[in-house]
């Protein structure tokens, strides 16, 4: 009998815990009047960093010159790439292979994304975001670059450790491009690291 009560008094504790913790949902009745509610698909995307559209709401009048603005953007979308590959990388890897990496590594890297921006064209480029989520692990991912207007990727970074027989572990960096599905393989180059087992990514 001891133990039934023990389980009745448990349940009401977390019934009433929970009820007084967590507050009720009160509906912003302008929200809704302004459509300003997100669908439930809308708030399911990829996480990302909004450094095009999202950012643009907040300014009260749009910049008279799109050329300066979109330059602005892919300068940030440049340094985004460089901060999120320094940090897959991870803080055991990263200072060991730094000088190679700024030297060799990100100039290409830094071009290449500035190319795609700029193929891509000046109407495409403020919908583009650069995903958060890097792959931990073993996982090759560093970021993606995301059109927001199609929900589609339009290029995946990645690094790939290669074990090459008698030479040790290479880091190699690269990316895949929508228009080919994803199928080709383009190098942006390569970093030796030692005949050791390098640690994880973000380790």
């Amino acid at each position: 009998m001891k133990l039934w009560l023990k389980k009745i008094s448990v349940i009401l504790i977390t019934f009433m815990t929970l009820g007084m913790y967590i507050p009720p949902n009160y509906l912003d009745t302008s929200a809704a009047e302004k459509d300003e509610v997100l669908s439930k698909s809308d708030s399911e995307t990829h996480t990302s960093s909004t450094v095009g559209v999202m950012e643009r709401e907040d300014e009260a009048e749009p910049p008279t010159d799109g050329t300066t603005d979109n330059s602005q953007l892919i300068a940030s979308f440049t340094e985004q790439a460089a901060e999120r590959t320094a940090a897959k990388l991870g803080p055991r890897i990263y200072p060991k292979v730094e000088d190679e990496f700024t030297s060799n590594i990100l100039p290409v890297l830094q071009q290449v994304v500035h190319d795609i921006l700029t193929e891509a064209g000046d109407d495409k480029i403020p919908y583009f975001v650069i995903t958060e989520q890097s792959g931990s692990g073993y996982g090759e991912r560093i970021f993606n670059i995301h059109d927001y207007q199609t929900d589609e990727d339009v290029a995946k970074f990645h690094v790939r450790r290669d074990n090459r027989p008698g030479e040790g572990y290479w880091f190699n960096f690269h990316y895949h491009l929508n228009r080919d599905g994803f199928e080709g393989h383009y190098t942006i180059g390569e970093i030796y690291w030692d005949k050791n087992t390098p640690p994880k990514w973000m380790a």
